[in-house]
């Protein structure tokens, strides 16, 4: 088989539509307030100077009009926007937020699905996390990279992002990395020197890369040049439009549902959490090299409406009829299996909602109960 090149990006917690992420899951997290019966869907839109969020809420926060926009400010504070023309201090805010429709609450209640759809799980052993390698690498890249600005590195601008080319010599057989592209918002001062920009970027996310760079691997920083203007003053930021990021990098399907800013009887979140949880334990337990899971729901029902596994280029039905025996797929169950009122949210917003050990569906403790 003749070697193939696969590609995925991440972006930093200054990204724009990261900014539009973190808000919303921080409203969210504060107007659900780990109560059950709650419920939440924010919106956000950053753009030159502005923050403006909207959605429907189920909660008796919804007044606590001055907290919410002091939580934005302080969030907006906290990536580190304290640039001309976007300033957690001085932008203006807008609230937009309304009660929940009363057909939704029907449904939604008792725990039926917050919503229709599909959702897909993902897993590999190309590495330890049973991610994709392209995302795998670009997702530390970023991290290495506010990491280092929160360390010191101030002529960094908190807006990035990274992409990188893996070359396969067949599928989940990652062999080196053939390109990165890291762009990177810097300071006033670094303008007109690109050569210095990528000298430093490379001395940071090198060693995020061991062994699969070599010396053939293509490094591009900044490839316009300059990255001065950054984050919301240099383009517009949206809650849900870096879905991709959040998933598999594109290399595996996606239902479409976005995650932030949701609670997890919204089974965009909830259901995909589980579909991971399940493809993750299958390639862990060696039944295969890689797992697809699909999920579906019709608003405001418990079950699910159908349950799909892939394995290794097969359609596995026994284990989906093992599932569907011994696993609770109803959005009660996936909640109460992974406590997931008691997730703080922003600690999946940036950098993948998937690969981190510490978050429950990354549990393997399935695994040993797979004997196919």
């Amino acid at each position: 088989m003749k070697n193939y090149l696969f590609t995925s990006e991440s972006v930093t917690e200054g990204h724009p539509d990261k900014v539009a992420d973190l808000i919303s899951d921080n409203v969210a997290n504060y107007l659900i307030n780990q109560n059950e019966s709650y419920r939440a869907a924010i919106e956000t839109m950053v753009s030159s100077n502005m923050v403006t969020i909207a959605g429907e809420v189920k909660t008796s926060l919804i007044d606590n009009t001055d907290s919410i926009e002091e939580l934005v400010r302080q969030t907006v504070k906290d990536i580190g926007y304290e640039q001309e023309n976007f300033h957690w201090n001085t932008l203006s805010f807008k609230n937009l937020i309304h009660n929940q429709s009363i057909d939704i609450a029907k449904g939604t209640d008792n725990f039926g699905a917050g919503d229709q759809g599909m959702m897909f799980g993902y897993a590999c052993n190309e590495n330890d996390s049973f991610m994709p390698s392209a995302i795998y690498y670009s997702h530390k890249i970023t991290k290495a990279l506010s990491i280092a600005r929160r360390n010191g590195e101030n002529w960094m601008g908190p807006d990035g992002k990274a992409q990188v080319t893996i070359e396969y010599s067949n599928v989940n057989k990652p062999i080196r990395i053939s390109n990165v592209i890291c762009s990177t918002q810097h300071s006033e001062d670094l303008k007109d020197n690109p050569a210095e920009v990528q000298k430093r970027i490379e001395q940071i996310i090198k060693p995020e890369l061991g062994d699969m760079c070599d010396n053939n691997t293509i490094f591009q920083v900044n490839p316009t040049g300059n990255f001065v203007t950054g984050g919301p003053d240099g383009d517009t930021g949206v809650t849900g439009r870096k879905i991709i990021v959040d998933t598999y990098g594109g290399y595996a399907p996606h239902g479409g549902g976005a995650f932030s800013g949701k609670d997890c009887t919204k089974v965009d979140r909830s259901g995909a959490y589980m579909a991971r949880y399940l493809a993750k334990n299958i390639v862990a337990s060696g039944v295969s090299q890689n797992a697809t899971i699909q999920l579906s729901y019709a608003i405001g029902v418990k079950e699910p409406v159908s349950l799909y596994v892939y394995c290794d280029g097969k359609v596995r039905n026994d284990i989906s009829d093992w599932i569907y025996q011994n696993i609770d797929l109803t959005p009660l169950g996936i909640i109460r299996k992974f406590n997931l009122f008691k997730l703080d949210l922003s600690e999946t917003t940036n950098y993948g909602h998937f690969g981190k050990n510490h978050l429950a569906w990354e549990n393997t403790d399935m695994a040993n109960q797979l004997n196919f």
